[in-house]
């Protein structure tokens, strides 16, 4: 198997999802794009976290074709392709149900920018940077994020419902509550990212 390790590192990312408390049973998935050899690994679809193994990761085309694996690709992986067709420098793609980001994404709502940490998500990414702003909520639906490799999306999908989190408890104390100046985030992004 020529897709061993990629296959790996795809095992160990989708195994912090339940560690970081953001899926429950089979809600949730992870790939990554090796885009030198054209292959997306992805977890399968409807296998519970406790009982996968590295072998049970699915090798797509980017075309969505099954490349290796005896199992079925997870049901959200053409969000995932997508993603990657239109995302050049995103190799990495993660999808969950989590508990605060999916309220949120189930309400419509977007998370306003209340501090410094959410200065990086938006609801939309027209005209808008994707490296930049690494995840979205999807109405209806759920959160996505992406990064470098498969473990720096679950770094922003983690982040992401850390700050679902306190946006909702901001807006539960305070519905009134305004987010924070342009000026305010522009200044901690670029002392951040330059």
């Amino acid at each position: 198997m020529a897709y061993e390790q990629l296959k790996e590192r795809v095992f160990k990312a989708n195994l912090e999802l339940p560690k970081h408390g953001l899926v429950i049973f089979t809600w949730g998935n992870v790939s990554e794009y090796d885009r030198e050899a054209g292959v997306i690994a992805i977890k399968p679809s409807g296998v519970d976290y406790d009982k996968l193994t590295a072998d049970d990761i699915v090798i797509v085309d980017i075309d969505g074709n099954k490349v290796e694996g005896a199992l079925k690709p997870s049901s959200d992986l053409d969000t995932h392709l997508e993603i990657y067709r239109n995302f050049k420098d995103v190799n990495g793609v993660v999808h969950t149900h989590s508990l605060w980001a999916t309220t949120m994404a189930q309400q419509g709502q977007e998370i306003p920018a209340f501090g410094t940490t959410q200065g990086v998500i938006v609801e939309t990414f027209k005209d808008k940077d994707p490296n930049a702003i690494p995840a979205v909520l999807v109405f209806n639906h759920g959160p996505f994020a992406w990064g470098k490799d498969a473990m720096d999306a679950v770094h922003n999908i983690t982040v992401l419902e850390y700050v679902a989190n306190m946006a909702w408890h901001n807006f539960a104390l305070n519905p009134n509550m305004k987010p924070m100046s342009q000026t305010i985030l522009d200044k901690h992004y670029l002392r951040k990212h330059g």
